[in-house]
């Protein structure tokens, strides 16, 4: 029956991913075997089914008798994406600089030694504090609040098998894929912003050899405003990790990335349009270096560009967050709808 699976999954998925096969087969024999005692040579009803399933009581309280009732600074609910999450960390911060080094290297080979310094100094002071500490930091919270006092006040609520969330439809899932895609991206933006955004910009190479970079951003602007750029980008990550948790698209999600996507949006029209973002002197820089001849056409042509610039990369920013707020929607009314049309089929 649909009520007994919708428990088992209530259960195993509390569980850590190694453990659940083993007690899903376990519950379902279980739940088998009582019903066989109830139903005494009469076809068991869903009645039956809510009696047995009341006497094994909370999926939350079933879940934590069979992981034990230990300590833990991040339970077995939130461990395996606790991981999952900082593995794509350190994965993306070894990417990110290992990228960096080698562009560095190749732009000026001369400064090899100072670059691998930077390198490896870099590790310890981004990756112990930065990455394993404030993904732990946040997991344990979360852990404290949530899968604690929380859940123990939920326990205790009057609970009713027809309280059981339904096992979630294909097409409304998250793919993991795409989350860890997009949790990788905004790491990489981030360390990028941060470390090296003076490479951001056209490179300038004379006689074969990198002399310099006329930067598209203005270096005193962006020094200044540099949090909230990466504020923004963290407000992305968060976005990610929400869709990591939820495993589905929700009302509440949906929700949930549009407030974040209208706050990401807000504050990248703040950066850019109330403030001097962008290098005011990237024409004249480009004349200097010779790269086009002021008054030609190709000169009106790199300008025209370079004034659209702006709007355009809010123009493709908005359509982004928007489309992500509309395919949620989209997936949350389609499985809204299957769900009334398979009820009407069964009533």
């Amino acid at each position: 029956m649909e009520m007994i699976e919708r428990y088992i999954y209530a259960v195993t998925k509390r569980l850590p991913e190694a453990q659940r096969d083993d007690v899903a087969e376990e519950l379902r024999g279980l739940i088998e075997d009582m019903l066989d005692e109830r139903r005494q040579n009469r076809h068991v009803t869903e009645a039956d089914v809510e009696d047995v399933l009341l006497g094994l009581g909370h999926p939350r309280n079933l879940a934590r008798k069979y992981r034990g009732n230990n300590k833990y600074l991040i339970g077995p609910e939130l461990y395996d994406l606790y991981i999952l999450v900082l593995k794509i960390g350190l994965i993306s911060v070894v990417i990110g600089f290992s990228a960096v080094f080698v562009i560095q290297v190749i732009l000026n080979p001369v400064n090899i030694l100072d670059y691998f310094i930077n390198y490896i100094v870099s590790y310890f002071t981004t990756i112990i504090p930065m990455v394993i500490g404030w993904t732990t930091f946040g997991f344990a919270f979360v852990e404290y609040f949530s899968a604690g006092k929380l859940e123990k006040i939920n326990i205790d609520k009057e609970w009713k098998p027809s309280d059981l969330a339904p096992i979630p439809d294909q097409g409304r899932q998250i793919k993991r894929s795409e989350t860890i895609i997009g949790i990788t991206f905004y790491v990489l933006i981030i360390m990028f912003l941060a470390f090296s955004s003076d490479y951001f910009g056209i490179w300038i190479f004379q006689n074969g050899d990198f002399s310099g970079v006329v930067p598209f951003l203005n270096q005193e602007i962006y020094s200044a405003i540099l949090l909230l750029v990466l504020i923004v980008f963290g407000f992305g990550i968060v976005k990610e990790c929400l869709k990591f948790k939820y495993g589905k698209w929700t009302v509440s999600l949906v929700v949930i990335t549009s407030i974040v996507n209208l706050i990401s949006i807000t504050l990248i029209l703040f950066m850019i349009t109330s403030t001097q973002f962008w290098n005011p002197d990237f024409m004249s820089e480009l004349v200097q270096h010779g790269i086009v001849n002021e008054g030609s056409e190709g000169y009106e042509v790199v300008r025209q560009i370079w004034e659209q610039m702006t709007l355009w990369i809010l123009v493709l920013l908005i359509i982004g967050l928007v489309w992500d707020i509309i395919a949620g929607f989209i997936k949350v009314r389609k499985a809204k709808l299957k769900t009334k049309k398979h009820s009407k089929i069964l009533g």
